[in-house]
């Protein structure tokens, strides 16, 4: 047996300083790069969240439009009944984003076209805004 280990050891298979350090480093570079990715998908998974979340803000404020009476829609718009500032918005029994606003906007008669605009702030200070429009008609 130990025949066997001395035939098949060669001392010139051994690991050198450079190659150590060759494989250091495109570890180190590796590993950089997946915590950078692993970085860049957080900040993707926190946008996606606060789009969600202010689409969800947009349609609770279309469901309250729908189930107003047609004739006091639009001027409930224009007197600013749905334009929610960050206070508000938490008085709702929502969960603000950041620096959060809501405005609506009505235009044409019938059909009615509703506009909700939703914007914000994330979280690299950079304003972000989606909104939702519908058409309201009375029947």
């Amino acid at each position: 047996m130990i025949e066997f280990f001395k035939r098949h050891r060669n001392p010139q298979k051994a690991v050198t300083l450079s190659e150590l350090l060759l494989a250091t480093a495109i570890l180190a570079f590796v590993l950089s790069g997946l915590l950078m990715l692993f970085t860049k998908c957080m900040l993707l998974n926190d946008a996606n969240r606060n789009l969600a979340t202010a689409t969800s803000h947009a349609e609770y404020v279309l469901e309250d439009i729908r189930q107003k009476v047609f004739s006091t829609i639009q001027t409930n718009i224009n007197n600013g009944t749905w334009d929610w500032n960050p206070g508000q918005i938490s008085g709702q029994g929502l969960t603000a984003l950041g620096n959060e606003a809501i405005d609506t906007q009505a235009s044409g008669s019938n059909p009615l076209r509703v506009t909700v605009t939703v914007t914000w702030i994330d979280r690299s200070q950079r304003a972000r805004s989606t909104f939702l429009e519908t058409l309201i008609t009375n029947y």
